[in-house]
């Protein structure tokens, strides 16, 4: 962005959400959700179709009523304020743009609700353009663009209002793969330069581990885990969020505890100071783990298929009715139902309660 060119930096604010709860009649959409996002902070709600992370998304840009619980924008509590007074600016999945109106128009637009100027708005328009590299396009009409072309448009319509808060609600979602990276990259580095706080909600976890500071995880209305990406994907909670991230997703291998050891079918494993538990579950990694000769690891099983992704191959096993997963070098080969063994990493083995899903940890 050019330094003649109007400023569009503001000043970050934090996010409070304090016990939110939404009811949908009887239905227990949202349950006690809080969370503090502090200024210029990228988080991610992350979770499958239907675990209540556009609904809170929705609480908060004011278009869905909250039952109970309190948010803060900044200082200011905006429960209740109605959602043009909240100072934020959404970003829907479907563009939302104008048809009929050029891509300057569709950017401009909010500046022309509120009267700004004209030489003021032109500036901004080009200003918030040159942010999502869309200068040259101005005169064209949505129709006109690429999928990801509107989609900056539709950011770029969102950066002009200056807003404290950007909320995005699955904004890559109708993109293909190679144009979804693409955005994703630009997105970052947007944020980055702009440090606007930014709740991204999405159910796709490569976006959630690539974009966000941190990552706030929704089951069933519930917050299940909040942390780094990092922190999250090594040091999973519970089953459901150590199942959730990673792809492929964690291997799971089902057993008890007795006496400091792990054993379950064809598997003994010292488990570092755990209480004896009759239904665990072992889980590790595909990432942490080897293919070996049978007998070899610490557990065998039947080879099922071999997929060649490029940069890796994926080991898929059968063993009873469970799969698991080994990533191997790109040039492995093993014959489809062959026998190995599977040989991983003790010291990232996560060990979890069958029944309530928790992590355990050493007494």
């Amino acid at each position: 962005m050019n330094a003649e060119t109007t400023d569009l930096s503001v000043a970050a604010k934090g996010i409070s959400i304090r016990e939110f709860n939404k009811y949908y009649g009887a239905f227990h959409a949202l349950k006690n959700m809080s969370l503090e996002v502090s200024p210029g902070e990228f988080l991610v709600l992350l979770g499958p179709s239907g675990c209540g992370k556009s609904t809170a998304l929705r609480m908060i840009a004011g278009l869905e009523s909250i039952t109970s619980g309190t948010l803060m924008i900044g200082d200011q509590d905006v429960s209740q304020v109605l959602p043009k007074y909240r100072d934020i600016a959404m970003v829907f999945q479907s563009y939302a743009l104008y048809p009929h109106k050029t891509v300057g128009e569709n950017i401009g637009f909010p500046l022309k609700v509120a009267k700004t100027p004209k030489a003021e708005m032109d500036a901004a328009i080009l200003a918030a353009a040159e942010q999502v590299e869309l200068e040259t396009l101005l005169d064209r009409l949505p129709g006109q663009l690429s999928g990801g072309q509107r989609q900056r448009v539709a950011l770029a319509r969102a950066i002009i209002r200056r807003p404290s808060v950007f909320l995005m609600d699955e904004p890559l979602s109708n993109l293909d793969a190679k144009l979804r990276g693409n955005m994703r990259a630009e997105l970052k580095h947007m944020q980055n330069s702009l440090g606007i706080t930014t709740i991204y909600v999405t159910h796709d976890q490569i976006e959630a581990m690539t974009l966000a500071h941190r990552v706030a995880i929704m089951k069933d209305g519930e917050l299940q885990q909040l942390g780094t990406p990092k922190e999250v994907y090594s040091n999973p909670e519970n089953l459901f969020v150590a199942g959730f991230m990673g792809s492929p997703p964690m291997n799971f291998v089902e057993g008890a505890i007795a006496n400091g050891v792990f054993t379950a079918d064809g598997v003994s494993l010292p488990t570092n100071q755990l209480s004896d538990l009759s239904k665990v579950t072992l889980g590790f990694r595909p990432e942490d783990c080897t293919v070996v000769e049978k007998g070899q690891g610490q557990l065998d099983a039947q080879v099922f298929t071999l997929e060649m992704t490029g940069d890796q191959s994926l080991v898929t096993f059968r063993s009873g009715d469970k799969s698991m997963v080994v990533k191997m070098p790109k040039d492995f080969e093993i014959e489809p139902a062959s026998y190995a063994g599977i040989a991983f990493d003790a010291s990232h083995a996560c060990f979890f309660d069958t029944d309530s899903g928790q992590r355990l940890r050493p007494s």
